[in-house]
């Protein structure tokens, strides 16, 4: 299903072709600073995405892998995308839920770095929980 989006103020709007049902949540320390809390997003391949208004996107290099973006305008956060070459999802944007026209239907499948959660809330539902070590694993990061 496609799906269109935008930043609070407009200037950054896009469209994705492709939209999978289902969004993760992701826990981690850097996902909490960016976003203010848990970071509830849909991956977008990036031959799916579309983006209108790049001349007020402005990035990050955020790790090693990975960068995150932001309009500057109004400062909403964009997305966070793989940056590095080669590695799992490549290109691939993860889209906050929250800038989509319309996001009815998603459903949550996965919250990610289950172990860095703070403790003052618990998202309900019956789906995969992974803990950081879990998550590193899956997309083959080395913690040694």
């Amino acid at each position: 299903m496609s799906r269109a989006g935008r930043c609070l103020c407009g200037a950054v709007s896009f469209e994705a072709a492709q939209v999978p049902e289902h969004f993760g949540v992701c826990h981690c320390e850097m996902c909490r600073r960016w976003a203010g809390s848990a970071l509830f997003g849909v991956t977008i391949e990036a031959a799916d995405m579309t983006v209108h208004g790049q001349e007020h996107v402005r990035t990050i290099q955020s790790s090693a892998w990975a960068e995150r973006a932001w309009c500057d305008r109004c400062g909403s956060g964009l997305w966070y995308r793989i940056t590095q070459e080669g590695g799992p999802g490549f290109g691939n944007y993860e889209v906050p839920i929250g800038l989509f026209d319309d996001p009815a239907g998603l459903t949550l499948n996965r919250e990610i770095f289950i172990d860095e959660k703070p403790d003052g809330y618990t998202i309900a539902g019956n789906h995969e929980r992974l803990t950081r070590v879990e998550v590193m694993k899956l997309y083959g990061v080395d913690l040694d």
